[in-house]
């Protein structure tokens, strides 16, 4: 079996992670810009200023997507780049970069698939209470009408958000991220729902506009399974799958949130800050959203925690993903098992979680469109005489596209895979020293470009429409 016609083959980006220039050109200060540089966040201090400079430099970087035969790639906006303070004037050098960005795209042919919001914040709205403020809400809004009306006539496939979870965890829960809290469960509540509002004014200006493309939003794809068959366990697993996967799919694709979630909210005194309208502005839009991205990386193992969570003291190096923290709410722990297979970052190799967990999708959600948005393997890349033999990232997106080639024979809506990334980035919390790219960029030699094995063999995955997996 080929993959359809209809089914795009892409890479991924992000635009902290990859343009650097960070005070060129109009663009105004992130959250990034200012949290990076606050010792102790990133590993040995890295950040954004520079990154891969695809900004200076997204013409090569383009042109070997081309050679590699990407159909398509999905890279973020810089929403400071675009309105600098976040709520006021346009920055138009901002638009033309971006501009200029999708028309080299298009004239290799390559599909633009762009993400709206990717964590990098314009720095007034930071410090005026991020997500927890309503400003930024409608900030949003404003910012997504204004690349609607500066790209739509070019770019036909567009996501809101980038894994509220991951910024709106580590943001509120964790310290990790901007805007560095830990523990305020309140706030964190409260910055998901203002997330999940945004994206629905998004949706319906999109609409409104009626540019005839499509739109939707990315969320991180962890299903969690029971360690075993024990009833407490099994429990925690369900547990575990209303607060980090329904909290954040229920409002997109069923208008509401879980019940489950809120009745716990509530007894607590978390429940968010919420008006009837805004309820009702999720209920109208859920019938909008055209499609759910799914960021798969990794499954959850997890286990009921008996007695007292003992508190985990949180820091960088326990918030990249690696499993053993509690969870928020002292009710289960992830936990690493003997007989799966692990990354150097401890984060568990499974196709097969993945394929249980995209049937789980279709139970409840029915048939609804879905792009894996992103998927791939971290690792440090060995060189070998001068070539990058990233043969362990083969193999995991080898294994990943055959769990995507079943879920289609399963018919599951599946219409595009993205690859993170297509070149070597910034990673948030670990600096350069995990790769994901299949075009290596060399720190020590003006950043140059090379091929890695694995470019050659996606290469050859798109030409053949993966016939031989």
């Amino acid at each position: 079996m080929k993959f359809p016609k209809d089914f795009l083959f892409g890479a991924a980006s992000a635009s902290y992670q990859v343009e650097g220039a960070w005070n060129e050109d109009g663009k105004g200060v992130t959250n990034w810009d200012i949290f990076s540089k606050i010792p102790g966040k990133t590993f040995e201090g890295t950040n954004g200023d520079v990154a891969v400079d695809h900004y200076h430099r997204y013409k090569e970087d383009v042109r070997l997507m081309a050679e590699m035969g990407l159909e398509s790639y999905r890279f973020s906006i810089s929403w400071a780049r675009i309105i600098p303070d976040g709520d006021g004037e346009i920055n138009e050098k901002g638009i033309e970069f971006y501009n200029n960005l999708i028309d080299e795209c298009l004239k290799y042919g390559i599909v633009p698939f762009v993400t709206l919001y990717h964590w990098d914040l314009p720095l007034p709205l930071e410090e005026d209470g991020s997500w927890t403020n309503k400003r930024t809400t409608n900030a949003f809004a404003k910012y997504a009408e204004v690349c609607f009306k500066a790209f739509g006539d070019r770019v036909k496939h567009w996501i809101t958000f980038n894994e509220t979870i991951v910024f709106c965890t580590l943001g509120y829960l964790n310290g990790a991220h901007p805007p560095g809290l830990v523990n305020a469960h309140k706030e964190y509540f409260q910055a998901t729902h203002n997330v999940f509002l945004a994206h629905a004014l998004a949706v319906k200006k999109y609409k409104e506009l009626k540019q005839y493309g499509e739109i939707g939003i990315t969320h991180v794809f962890s299903p969690a399974f029971s360690v075993d068959g024990q009833e407490d366990n099994l429990f925690a697993a369900n547990h575990a799958n209303y607060y980090q996967t329904y909290w954040y799919y229920d409002p997109i694709l069923k208008g509401e949130y879980p019940q489950y979630v809120l009745d716990a909210l509530q007894k607590k005194g978390l429940t968010p800050d919420w008006t009837e309208e805004e309820l009702r502005m999720l209920k109208d839009t859920a019938g909008l959203n055209d499609f759910m991205g799914l960021n798969y990386y990794q499954p959850a193992r997890v286990e009921k925690i008996q007695g007292t969570a003992k508190s985990v003291e949180i820091s960088r190096d326990n918030s990249t993903g690696r499993p053993g923290n509690p969870s928020f709410d002292g009710v289960y722990k992830t936990v690493m098992m003997e007989d799966k297979v692990y990354t150097k970052w401890g984060w568990e190799i499974s196709a097969e979680g993945f394929l249980d967990g995209l049937r789980m999708i279709k139970e409840r959600y029915g048939d609804v469109k879905l792009y894996i948005t992103e998927n791939g393997l971290g690792d440090e890349d060995p060189v070998i005489e001068d070539e990058i033999m990233d043969v362990p990232r083969i193999k995991y997106i080898e294994e990943h596209l055959k769990a995507v080639k079943t879920a289609i024979g399963e018919g599951i809506n599946l219409k595009g895979y993205y690859a993170w990334s297509v070149i070597d980035l910034l990673s948030w919390l670990n600096g350069y020293k995990k790769q994901y790219g299949f075009i290596y960029v060399d720190h020590k030699n003006n950043l140059a470009r090379k091929k890695k094995l694995s470019f050659h063999w996606y290469k050859h995955i798109i030409e053949t429409r993966g016939e031989e997996l």
